[in-house]
């Protein structure tokens, strides 16, 4: 292979195992039993929503201190969701 193609799927795995990443860190995917059905891309729908909605909140929090502040605040989290 020649060496523009080798960057090309080098830069296309880091993207994938950075976003791999935030999936398992924040959300613990790996650990998952969803297995069967449509159940796992169900989830996985939801997930990136999830991380979405954090991502699009101002404060400098993590996303995994974002998640834990929105359990605990329901202010908290009406904010995330219902923010414009």
């Amino acid at each position: 292979m020649s060496p523009p193609v080798l960057h090309a799927a080098r830069a296309h795995w880091g993207i994938e195992n950075s976003l791999h990443w935030v999936l398992d860190v924040t959300f613990k995917e790996d650990d998952s039993r969803i297995r069967t059905g449509y159940a796992p891309e169900n989830f996985n729908i939801i997930r990136q929503l999830a991380i979405n909605l954090l991502k699009k909140e101002p404060s400098k929090l993590s996303i995994k201190r974002k998640r834990f502040k929105a359990a605990l605040s329901d202010t908290f989290r009406d904010d995330i969701i219902f923010s414009v």
